[in-house]
């Protein structure tokens, strides 16, 4: 929903713009013709851009990175037109040049995010942000309008910073995140690959979990996206209460990039009015995972993947992690062993240390409350 509304102001703006330019007689001179072609050309590639960025969220079309034949030659031809349109729109003050730089930025837009692996999406919809901030400022600029120039000026300016942060956060440049893909070979396999050699597993039973929970003195929470799609926040929330009346000390390991949107995950603990101070940054909570008896992933898979650190050939590689595999024991909870949003495997799934529960999160979050009263 983030994605496709962000998409909206972004066309909005590009429209908007393009609808005043052909107003317009003489458009205003310079200086409006080249606030129409800025708000015109960044609205459309937010535009079609975030629309890939929400069928990359819905499952509509693949997670992973898609690289077309050609896509370095593509993106080249794209530039060069769409600088020549602006040159001639410009010149010319033409309002075809603008309809055709309009159609070529919506090109870009869609073919600067298909390359762009799933668990980078979150920085992509953070910049995406930026981008129609940019382009309403443009557009209040075209308008004479000093509210839109303000607001849009601050949304661009809070998500350029956002985004600088989340790609510090992830330990990669922007540029790697948003290209990185472009004339790169994946190692990483199709799922079908990954799942062909059909590696054991250790499976737990609710009853063993929840003795492990129930006896440990303290157990970090680590939230994911699965936590989200099952709902299951405040029932997570209810499982630490009981814990904590039980002498357990509970946390929660915030990655900066966990979910599908920036700070998803403190939104949807907030929701289930989680204590504030048991939310703890990546940096802060990871010194303590050497000294904690049990963490508890429910629905996180990338954030976790050692293969962030193991491997150089992944998509993730190079991405600072929560370090769960340092942790005493390790509970998953996951619907299956499909990869995460980056599709690719996770080692940590087969190591000894870990535990997987396998079910809807909120079915076996209520499970544990059972059997932790119980035990």
């Amino acid at each position: 929903m983030v994605a496709m509304f962000n998409g909206v102001g972004g066309g909005a703006a590009a429209l908007v713009s393009l609808a005043e330019f052909s107003r317009r007689s003489n458009h205003g001179g310079a200086g409006t013709t080249l606030a129409v072609l800025f708000s015109v050309l960044v609205g459309a590639v937010s535009f079609t851009g975030s629309a890939v960025t929400f069928a990359k969220l819905q499952e509509l079309m693949t997670g992973r990175p898609v690289v077309v034949p050609g896509q370095r030659a593509v993106n080249l031809g794209l530039g060069a037109a769409i600088l020549g349109l602006a040159v001639w729109a410009l010149a010319a003050h033409s309002l075809v040049a603008v309809v055709l730089l309009t159609l070529a930025a919506l090109a870009a837009g869609a073919f600067l995010v298909l390359p762009v692996g799933g668990a980078d999406v979150p920085v992509v919809i953070s910049l995406l942000n930026s981008f129609t901030g940019l382009a309403v400022a443009a557009s209040g600029a075209v308008l004479r309008n000093t509210l839109l120039i303000v607001a849009g000026t601050l949304v661009g300016a809070s998500g350029t910073l956002l985004t600088r942060l989340m790609s510090q956060a992830m330990g990669r440049p922007l540029l790697s995140i948003v290209f990185g893909a472009i004339g790169a070979t994946s190692t990483a396999g199709s799922t079908e690959e990954l799942q062909a050699g059909d590696r054991a597993v250790r499976r737990g039973t609710v009853e063993d979990i929840a003795v492990l929970l129930a006896y440990s003195r303290s157990v970090i929470v680590v939230p994911g996206y699965g936590l989200a799609v099952a709902q299951a926040q405040h029932t997570i929330r209810e499982l630490a209460d009981l814990l904590e009346r039980r002498g357990v000390r509970v946390s929660y390991a915030i990655h900066p990039v966990a979910g599908r949107m920036p700070g998803h995950m403190n939104v949807l603990l907030a929701e289930a009015n989680v204590p504030y101070e048991q939310l703890r940054e990546m940096d802060d909570i990871n010194p303590a995972f050497p000294t904690t008896d049990a963490v508890l992933v429910v629905g996180a898979n990338d954030v976790v993947n050692p293969a962030a650190r193991t491997s150089p050939g992944s998509p993730i590689y190079g991405m600072p992690i929560l370090d769960v595999d340092a942790a005493q024991h390790i509970v998953f909870l996951k619907r299956s062993m499909r990869p995460g949003f980056a599709g690719i495997d996770n080692e940590l799934l087969y190591d000894p240390k870990t535990t997987m529960l396998f079910g809807d999160a909120k079915d076996t979050l209520t499970a544990l409350i059972a059997a932790v009263k119980a035990s």
